[in-house]
């Protein structure tokens, strides 16, 4: 009996160690906006937590939104995971907003951490606008497919499409009494015993979560992923690219210089990568290279500034088109600082930088023969036709080629024959 006794205490002692410090949980932060870097790790982050054999993969967020591109492909990876995945939305004060909602909506668990809030952000921007019928289907597009999501996850089908609709906000509290989200937990150890036995169902079956007292391996964005995450800001897109002409144009102005050449290709091809992951608006690009055209005319054409003021505002409409927004749920701009600031030293470069470079070119050489020519110096005695002068303090041997002149007289050099100064009588 004691033996018995012995053994089924062994075998509920080796059953805990299983279900407590023999399990591993995956957690990883989201704590910026949703792009193809988020959609990226996320996918990465699935495939460990899968290789590991991990309980389930949970992602804390707190997030103002994205692009609904990237969100289709992570909603998509969550749907089809063989691992569960939790959204946990916090710390205190963090935010699902706008594409956030979707990436909750779709987790097997959605959790939130107290002061946090859900729900649809519409930024007000002119950026990238669209006509009412475009707008329409895009929201009715956004609509349909937080819809599935909803009924996906037996969660609150009429909250997600009015999250869409009406860009409506509730605190955790409210998303719990909705059935927005599954349940509240202050931390992460207190949401890890909070979904502690839960059983959720997975692409491959249904499965129970073990996570009391499980190992949790925190994973971070690898270097790549942290700079296609830091390249997919428009801002930085913007600056880039803009970049990237100073530099072409520079070196074009002062062949030689490489450093400015060199910088500005690299920063046009990562703006042009940038562009790439960005929902570009080609007409809001044709007027900025339209811009800069006007710029480059303002120093080569005397318009009184006309064309300066013009390359202005085609920089700053077609900053604002630059980036065009899918749908208005859509998180994604470029701060209007930026734009203000980069069409001021936009100005500036062409105006001044380059405009002096462009006047230094098209200045008369100061130095060497070509520099005499056109000098005015005193004649030292009489030119009939030879005689003495003297230019920039210098005494010269020269020859009139306007017949005979006086000394003391004043003289223009029109011409420099080896040693010997070409001059003629300067007019008063």
């Amino acid at each position: 009996m004691k033996r018995s006794l012995s053994l089924l205490a062994i075998l509920l002692t080796s059953l805990a160690i299983q279900r407590s410090g023999g399990q591993t949980v995956v957690a990883i932060k989201l704590d910026d906006t949703i792009n193809p870097a988020a959609a990226d790790f996320i996918h990465t982050s699935l495939q460990k937590a899968e290789e590991q054999n991990a309980q389930c993969l949970i992602i804390q967020l707190n997030t103002p939104g994205g692009l609904l591109k990237s969100t289709r492909v992570i909603v998509s990876d969550i749907l089809e995971s063989k691992v569960p995945v939790v959204v946990y939305v916090s710390p205190a004060g963090a935010q699902s907003a706008s594409a956030g909602v979707f990436i909750t909506l779709a987790a097997h668990i959605a959790a939130m951490a107290p002061g946090t809030n859900i729900g649809a952000a519409h930024p007000v921007s002119l950026q990238g606008g669209m006509d009412s019928i475009m707008t329409e289907k895009a929201t009715n597009d956004a609509a349909a497919f937080v819809r599935t999501i909803a009924e996906k996850r037996n969660r609150n089908v009429a909250w997600a499409e009015e999250a869409v609709r009406k860009s409506i906000s509730i605190t955790e509290t409210e998303a719990l009494q909705k059935h927005v989200v599954d349940l509240l937990a202050k931390n992460l150890d207190s949401l890890l015993v909070e979904i502690d036995g839960r059983k959720v169902e997975v692409s491959t079956g249904t499965v129970i979560l073990h996570t009391k007292g499980a190992k949790v391996e925190q994973l971070e964005m690898g270097f790549t992923v942290k700079v296609l995450d830091i390249l997919s800001d428009p801002n930085i897109a913007y600056i880039l690219m803009l970049l990237g002409i100073y530099g072409i144009i520079f070196e074009l102005y002062n062949p030689g210089s490489i450093l400015p050449g060199v910088v500005g290709v690299i920063s046009l091809i990562l703006a042009f990568y940038s562009m790439h992951t960005l929902p570009i608006n080609y007409a809001g690009l044709g007027l900025i290279l339209f811009a800069i055209i006007l710029f480059i005319a303002e120093i080569k054409i005397t318009s009184h500034g006309l064309l300066a003021v013009g390359g202005v505002i085609s920089l700053i409409l077609g900053s604002m088109m630059l980036v065009r927004s899918e749908s208005a749920l859509e998180f994604v701009q470029i701060s209007w600082s930026v734009i203000l600031t980069s069409a001021a030293v936009t100005l500036m470069f062409f105006m001044f930088i380059v405009g002096f470079g462009v006047r230094a070119l098209r200045s008369k050489p100061s130095t060497g023969r070509e520099g005499l020519v056109g000098e005015v110096g005193d004649s030292l005695s009489v030119l009939s036709p030879e005689g003495r002068v003297r230019v920039h303090g210098e005494i010269w041997n020269a020859v009139s080629v306007s017949g005979k002149i006086s000394k003391d007289v004043k003289v223009r050099v029109v011409g420099v024959d080896d040693l010997k100064l070409r001059v003629e009588k300067a007019s008063p």
